[in-house]
């Protein structure tokens, strides 16, 4: 006989039975769940402390760098027309300069006459050659002149396309208007030494005339005498070099940039003046300020999250995620013992001593006027901070802080074995759940047999005891007839 649902055959309550048998198997699993959330939250918390001890790294790097003690900020009485910026790698001395800038560089350019629109130019070959113009004559640069064969069909559009893709140090575009088309060229860099010559070879015997045919283009003189765009004087601009005077000594240079005047201080000029323009050079605090800043920002920020991770609150009984993690613990105390290590070698030995001082919960508090104090004197400022002393407990604070932290943050660093530790056990503990869930499984299957056995036989003795009353009935009524 087929039982349809189980406990039928029986009259049992079999699934209420399977089902507390298996709850029974799988208690142990409540504790293991518990304990996966606490580690995945334990690992979030260790990837938040490697993520705040990279930034402590970050701030702590910038201050152990001799740029940042090094800053200079450089100030323009007229930033219209002089500005100027300082290297970072090798600033410029404090002092103040006064400058006048009597010419601004420039390149040169020429236009030529106007030539019918979409009409040829002539053939032949312009040679282009950079150098240098003074009056009429031509000094060749020490680059050879570059060649541009244009045939009899090509218009200045065609030409000024050739032009630029010789590479000649020119650049060519047409301008149209009422009279035609005009083949601009300018040079590619301002500065006396880059003005052009272009020669014309139009592959014909010279008969005097300029002023037809593919010379129309070229610039240069017979003699004194222009011809090509140098005739056309009036859009003609010879390249110059910038004229400027500091302190009193006349200086040039090709560009709006006098890169070399003074050591470590880069100098552009935007415009001609009439009065000299002052620029001052000193010593950047607030951004060596602003790095201090960061520093103790970054540290609060890590010192803060293992406060609260490791803390425990009495009152309520209550752990903290890390608390009595060994780890966590030995951090906070690692930075501690740094930041309370004595530098010597200069005025300032700790950070007491230039205004930054540890609060009783652990973090750092800036005294501003203190500090603004202690940043008057920046060399004693550098040694506490990145004074390299090879290693040694006299290293500068931001040297032994980028070591700890470094030494936290690496791949085989305490934050790392902690974290893998942890995955480990993260690991560990799905595979103990999983024993416990195929265990209770395997209950479930042996009962649901058992159950299933246990109705087919009680189906089959009620079946039985159904016939024997039938049968013991029909026999009473036979005897009774």
């Amino acid at each position: 006989m087929a039982i349809s649902s189980i406990g039928i055959g029986s009259n049992l309550p079999v699934e209420e039975i399977i089902t507390k048998f298996v709850a029974v198997e799988k208690q142990p699993l409540t504790n293991l769940q518990t304990k996966a959330t606490l580690i995945t939250s334990k690992i979030s918390a260790y990837g938040q402390i490697q993520s705040l001890a990279s930034s402590l790294n970050s701030a702590v790097t910038a201050l152990s760098k001799a740029a940042t003690w090094q800053a200079v900020s450089v100030r323009s009485s007229d930033s219209t027309a002089v500005t100027a910026t300082a290297s970072s790698t090798a600033p410029p001395a404090a002092g103040s300069y006064s400058l006048s800038v009597q010419q601004l560089a420039r390149a040169q350019s020429a236009a030529s006459v106007p030539i019918a629109a979409g009409a040829p130019a002539g053939a032949g070959t312009l040679s282009i050659q950079l150098g240098t113009w003074t009056g009429t004559n031509f000094a060749p640069g020490t680059a050879g002149a570059v060649d541009v064969e244009v045939t009899d069909t090509d218009t200045l559009s065609t030409i000024a396309s050739k032009i630029n893709a010789a590479g000649a140090g020119v650049t060519a575009t047409v301008m149209s208007d009422a009279s035609g088309q005009r083949l601009l060229l300018r040079s590619d860099a301002t500065g006396e030494a880059s003005g052009f010559r272009i020669q014309v070879d139009e592959g014909v015997a010279d008969d005097g005339d300029r002023a037809t045919g593919l010379s129309r283009l070229g610039f240069d003189f017979d003699g004194t005498t222009g011809w090509g765009l140098a005739v056309n004087t009036a859009s003609t601009q010879y390249g110059a070099n910038a004229q400027a005077t500091l302190n009193g000594v006349a200086v040039s240079s090709s560009t709006n940039t006098f890169a070399d005047l003074l050591p470590g201080l880069s100098i552009t000029v935007a415009r001609e003046t009439t009065t000299a323009t002052e620029l001052t050079v000193s010593r950047d605090t607030a951004s060596m300020k602003t790095a201090l800043q960061g520093f103790v920002s970054a540290y609060n920020a890590l010192a803060a999250y293992l406060t609260t991770a490791t803390k425990y609150d009495a009152s309520t009984e209550t752990a903290s995620l890390l608390q009595g993690d060994s780890t966590a613990v030995g951090m906070q105390n690692s930075l501690r013992t740094v930041l309370g290590a004595l530098t010597s070698g200069g005025a300032f030995g700790r950070l007491s001593d230039i205004g930054i001082a540890m609060q009783t919960d652990g973090t750092l508090a800036i005294d501003s006027t203190k500090l603004d104090t202690a940043l008057k004197d920046v060399a004693s400022m550098r040694n506490l901070f990145a004074v390299d002393n090879e290693g040694t407990a006299n290293d500068g604070l931001a040297l032994k802080l980028m070591e700890l932290t470094s030494r936290l943050t690496g791949t085989e660093g305490a934050i790392a074995n902690r974290t893998t530790a942890l995955q480990e056990e993260q690991k560990q503990n799905g595979k103990a759940q999983d024993k416990i869930n195929d265990r209770a499984t395997r209950v479930e299957e042996r009962l649901r047999k058992q159950y299933t056995a246990l109705d087919a036989k009680m189906a089959q003795l009620t079946a039985l005891d159904t016939y024997i009353q039938q049968q013991v009935a029909q026999w009473n009524k036979s005897s009774s007839q």
